[in-house]
């Protein structure tokens, strides 16, 4: 289900297969993939299909989608040994809170000590 795709988003590009990802979890609500520049042993993206610029655009419509993603995050931390370790699920908004592409997205970060504040 590709709903609201944007040409030009980085992320829909990489949904429609039009950029390649290392895909490690694909479903009909979220595409998972490992970020290219990994900020820890474990670093996945969480990408809902639907096209949602940044959280600051959610509503009470998509809150089943935005548990959806904890739940696959969830599911990704066991599949990859850092549940019981620990992990961080991070998203950043705009600007000032280091968004980089206008296309929510999660963070998933595990497999090291994780420092506060993040920085």
């Amino acid at each position: 289900m590709e709903t609201n795709l944007v040409d030009n988003c980085l992320f829909c590009k990489i949904i429609k297969g039009e950029i390649p990802a290392d895909i490690v979890y694909d479903d009909d609500k979220v595409l998972v993939f490992r970020d290219i520049d990994p900020q820890a042993p474990v670093h996945l993206l969480i990408i809902p299909r639907q096209h949602i610029a940044r959280i600051n655009d959610i509503g009470p419509a998509e809150a089943s989608l935005i548990g959806h993603i904890h739940l696959v995050a969830v599911e990704l931390a066991k599949k990859f040994s850092i549940s019981e370790t620990g992990f961080r699920l991070v998203n950043n908004c705009n600007d000032d809170g280091g968004q980089a592409v206008d296309h929510l997205h999660f963070h998933l970060l595990g497999g090291r000590k994780m420092n506060w504040p993040p920085g």
